[in-house]
């Protein structure tokens, strides 16, 4: 009876010294979850009517991020999606000195890329919630996330002319 609570016990401590090693680099703090097995029907917007073509041996490679048949300007067009102007580019020396006035970090996306992820690291949750892949996004943010309710009454405190925030949800 002992050996075999031993063996379990033993068997117990192996198991989470493995699980407790983690060859991840990069913490994932949002672990979500699909409760099915079906498609993401999300996943796939169509740009317009399927077309069955001629010959599949004819049709192009695909260009990551390049212009293909569907999207024949996948760069113009997330931008227009996204609110922006498709004439504006980065080259354009009045964009540049507009966005620039104030100053600058020139290797800015690598310097909060670094920082995000010693803050990840440092935030990666408690063992059971790595096991588990618990959510913990927004537990690991929540001291940087802004009360929109507050912030509201503290501007129109100073005089400043605001749209409403929603209604608060009653718990």
């Amino acid at each position: 009876m002992n050996t075999k609570i031993s063996v379990t016990f033993v068997g117990l401590i192996f198991f989470l010294l493995i699980t407790g090693c983690d060859s991840s680099s990069k913490p994932s703090l949002m672990n979500l979850r699909s409760k099915g097995n079906g498609p993401d029907e999300f996943a796939i917007v169509p740009a317009g009517r399927l077309i069955q073509p001629k010959s599949y041996v004819e049709l192009p490679l695909p260009t990551l991020g390049g212009k293909n048949r569907t999207d024949l300007n996948p760069r113009e067009d997330i931008i227009v999606a996204l609110g922006g102007d498709k004439n504006l580019t980065s080259k354009d020396p009045n964009l540049v000195k507009y966005v620039s006035r104030y100053g600058g970090v020139e290797e800015i996306r690598s310097i909060l890329a670094n920082d995000d992820l010693q803050f990840r690291k440092a935030n990666d949750g408690l063992f059971l919630e790595r096991l588990l892949k618990v959510n913990i996004y927004f537990k690991a943010y929540k001291k940087y996330s802004l009360d929109q309710y507050l912030e509201v009454e503290r501007l129109r405190k100073l005089g400043i002319k605001t749209v409403s925030a929603p209604p608060k949800a009653k718990e």
